[in-house]
This record gives structure tokens, C-alpha cells and sequence, in this order.
């Protein structure tokens, strides 16, 4: 199998570099393709794969095709390729918002075709992937979009009317996670802490406590409970927490990523 990269920004780089470190491929298996000379030339470099300019230089050399340009990218590009595509060939889109029935529109609806969203967790090998299956997609499609995504984490299958709310919490969500840590990175600053210590302490926090909730399986509730003794330190934090109106600010915060997503759908 043959995997090419239809745009090879941090996204495409970060999926190409776990297939590479996880075994998942060798470099000749890969190929990059951009519109910029000098990012072709570093991928060149740094990996070892193969690159070029030609979308249909990529289409006549590989198999699996991910659709890696920017959302206002993608139709243009999808018009261009489509005479190339052949029934071969598997496409994975991970540009945000665009359904599958506009992109099936562009290329044919024989066409196998595969919809991703993926978050920036890909770059450390820890990222979160959705995915859904176009109407001419077969199951070993599936399978072979779990291998691709799940060399740089973990991959779940979702219907399509899932995926603004999947955009909205796992694709925004590392920016919110973030906004959340730096503001307790902030507090405890506040309380004389060194600045570049307390964000070194909250991301390592951040990080061990997904780390036991994923590894354990346990509901966030049980983790709280477990972490809270009675009148201590968290206790009193969380009283702060939940007299506060936060609940609702993250589920609007959500809702209106949601929003925005369903909106550039339509675009």
C-alpha cells in the first residue's frame, strides 16, 4: 500500500512521521506533494520520502490519497484530481467541514472516500481521530484509515451528524484544554509561583490526569471523588468550581464551536 499526502502542512507531517517511527510504513511507501518548493524540499530531508508538485504525479503513484490542503482549498483541488481518480484509489479527507456528499459531489460517487477529523495531539503521537465512511467505502477502508491514524493515537468510527460536535471538542478542544491550564498556570503564578514553573506544572498535571482516566477507564466523577478528600485542598478548590458558572461557559463554549463548524460546512 502506497500512502500520499495531498498537502503536507503539520497535520500531514505528523501522520507521515508516526507511519515512519511506528513501523506503519517505509518512506518509499510515502509521498508528499505541496504547492511549496522549500516544504517538499525539508520533508525531502528530514524523511526521506519521496515529493513532488503534481497532485496527479501522487494519484499515479499511490493508493490511499490524504486530502491534507486547507478547507478553502479542498474543492478546487478535488475538481483538479478528479479525471485521475481511479477505483483504486482510497481518499481521506481530514480538511475540517467539508461533509461527505460535497466532496462526493466533486469526485463521483464510486468513489471511496473517507472522512477525518483529527487534532493536533497527531504531532506527539497522541492525537484523537474520528472518522466516517463514504456510500462506495468498504469496511477494509476502515481498517486501513485506523492504521494510518492510529500510528499517531487513537481512533474512533462516528456517524457523519457527529461531526461538528466531534470538531468542536476534539478538534478546538487542545486550544480550550489549553486556555483552561494557562489560566491555573496564571492563579498559581498569582500565589508567587514562577511563571514558566507553574505552566510546567499544569501541562504535566493536565497530562497525568488524562493519562490515569484514559488508562483506567474511570468516569471523571469517580476520579474527582478520589482526588477530593473530605474538607482538603481540592475539596475546596472544586466548592469554588461548582458555585461558579463554568459548567455552563464550557457547554456554551462547545455549542458555539459546533455552530461554527456547521456553518463552514455550508461554505
Amino acid at each position: 500500500m502506497t500512502i500520499g499526502f495531498l498537502g503536507s502542512g503539520k497535520m500531514a507531517e505528523a501522520i507521515l512521521a508516526a507511519l515512519l517511527c511506528g513501523g506503519g510504513a517505509k518512506a518509499g511507501d510515502l509521498m508528499a506533494c505541496d504547492v511549496a518548493p522549500d516544504r517538499l524540499r525539508m520533508l525531502r530531508q528530514r524523511y526521506r520520502v519521496p515529493v513532488t508538485e503534481s497532485p496527479e504525479e501522487l494519484l499515479r503513484r499511490c493508493d490511499v490519497v490524504v486530502l491534507a490542503v486547507k478547507p478553502q482549498d479542498l474543492d478546487a483541488l478535488l475538481r483538479r484530481i478528479a479525471p485521475a481518480v481511479l477505483k483504486r484509489h482510497l481518499l481521506i479527507s481530514i480538511a475540517a467541514g467539508k461533509t461527505l456528499a460535497g466532496m462526493q459531489g466533486l469526485v463521483g460517487a464510486g468513489t471511496r472516500l473517507v472522512r477525518v477529523m483529527p487534532n493536533l495531539g497527531l504531532m506527539v503521537g497522541a492525537g484523537m481521530s474520528a472518522y466516517c465512511l463514504g456510500t462506495a467505502a468498504r469496511a477494509a477502508d476502515g481498517r486501513t484509515v485506523r492504521k494510518i491514524l492510529g500510528a499517531a493515537g487513537r481512533v474512533v468510527e462516528l456517524a457523519e451528524a457527529h461531526f461538528d460536535a466531534v470538531t468542536a471538542l476534539s478538534g478546538s478542544g487542545p486550544a480550550f484544554f489549553a486556555y483552561a491550564m494557562q489560566a491555573l498556570a496564571d492563579g498559581a503564578a498569582a500565589q508567587g509561583l514562577p511563571a514558566a514553573t507553574a505552566r510546567e506544572l499544569a501541562a504535566q498535571t493536565m497530562f497525568g490526569a488524562a493519562k490515569v482516566l484514559i488508562e483506567t477507564a474511570q468516569a471523571p466523577e469517580t476520579f474527582i471523588r478520589a482526588v477530593a478528600s473530605p474538607k482538603g485542598t481540592t475539596a475546596e478548590g472544586l466548592a469554588v468550581l461548582e458555585k461558579s458558572a463554568l459548567r455552563g461557559i464550557l457547554a456554551r463554549t462547545i455549542r458555539a464551536a459546533a455552530r461554527r463548524s456547521a456553518e463552514l460546512s455550508r461554505i
